[in-house]
């Protein structure tokens, strides 16, 4: 049986997958010829990440297909409910990468409160005959410990940026539609843990008090971050994005950081991927990762194994 990871998948994952049995097939096939490439190679299983679709159009055009297999959390790029309505199983992982988004986060947050990609870019230019000018300019950095942390999105990732937060020593703002509270667990040494009880809190009273702002939703149909929460917000607050592009307007953003209303952004993610605008890229207040949230090797081995032994936990099943 053969399985299409078009978007890649950890050799732990092939690993597992053809110990069971199967056949896997890393060919990155173009979007436009992922039907026809599942038909012509009578592909059971096919996996993707972000890149690529799994619309309406292939599940109707590849009656073969067994498993629509989504590495990571987010499923807007598959058509679930069609899928699913076909008989086709759809999985993800939505545990796997928390942790490696989490940690992103703080990458941003560390960098944005100590000018450290605007750093990079003028110390190799100007580091050489402006040393003490950009000492100088770089000499206003801030600390996350003491600060309060906005998480907008409670679920497993939300969860996983609470727990690195209070390790650091911030407090904790947490919103979510669905969420009304969480237990964190903050582990330190030697089997040592304490547990905290979070209950989420309005969106505008989380906007209102926090000195840093993360977001941690799926994608929306409109901005949760628009002109108007901006203009909520504390000056001089701090924007991550490690979730969706689309859920921040980037105009609105761009602008709250040319007035000064925001210090800093931080984004892993865009309204235009794979082409994020010109103004995004280029502007100084802004550090820029490339969706990269899920990119660690640790998290791709467990998203592998995970989606894997799901694979050959369902097909043994049916079988």
């Amino acid at each position: 049986m053969k399985v299409l990871a078009n978007d890649g998948i950890s050799k732990t994952g092939i690993k597992t997958l053809e110990k069971a049995g199967f056949e896997v097939l890393t060919t990155k096939v173009a979007q436009e010829q992922v039907a026809n490439y599942i038909n012509t190679h009578d592909i059971k299983v096919v996996l993707v990440r972000s890149a690529t679709k799994v619309k309406q159009d292939i599940i109707d055009s590849c009656p073969g297909l067994k498993i629509i297999g989504r590495g990571g959390v987010g499923m807007d790029n598959i058509d679930v409910d069609y899928a699913r309505s076909k008989g086709i199983h759809v999985i993800n992982t939505p545990a796997s990468s928390s942790e490696s988004v989490a940690e992103l986060v703080f990458a941003h947050l560390f960098t944005g409160i100590r000018f450290l990609h605007d750093a990079n870019r003028n110390m190799p230019l100007e580091g050489d005959t402006n040393f003490d000018g950009l000492k100088k300019a770089y000499a206003n950095g801030l600390e996350l410990r003491g600060k309060t942390l906005g998480i907008i999105g409670f679920g497993r990732i939300g969860q996983a940026v609470a727990k690195m937060a209070l390790g650091l020593g911030m407090k904790v703002i947490a919103a979510d539609k669905y969420v009304s509270d969480a237990t964190i667990r903050v582990d330190f040494y030697n089997g040592q843990f304490i547990n905290v009880e979070m209950i989420t809190e309005s969106l505008e009273d989380l906007l209102k008090h926090s000195d840093f702002i993360t977001i941690h939703v799926p994608a929306q149909d409109g901005y949760v971050l628009d002109k108007a929460e901006f203009d909520i917000m504390k000056n001089d607050v701090g924007i991550v994005n490690c979730a969706r592009g689309g859920v921040i307007n980037e105009v609105a953003l761009v602008e709250a950081l040319d007035a000064e209303k925001v210090l800093f952004a931080g984004l892993d993610v865009f309204e235009n991927e794979p082409t994020p605008e010109i103004q995004i890229l280029m502007h100084p207040k802004i550090s820029l990762t490339p969706h990269i949230g899920a990119a660690t090797l640790e998290a791709q081995d467990r998203i592998g194994t995970e989606l894997a032994e799901q694979i050959i936990s369902l097909l043994k099943n049916e079988n």
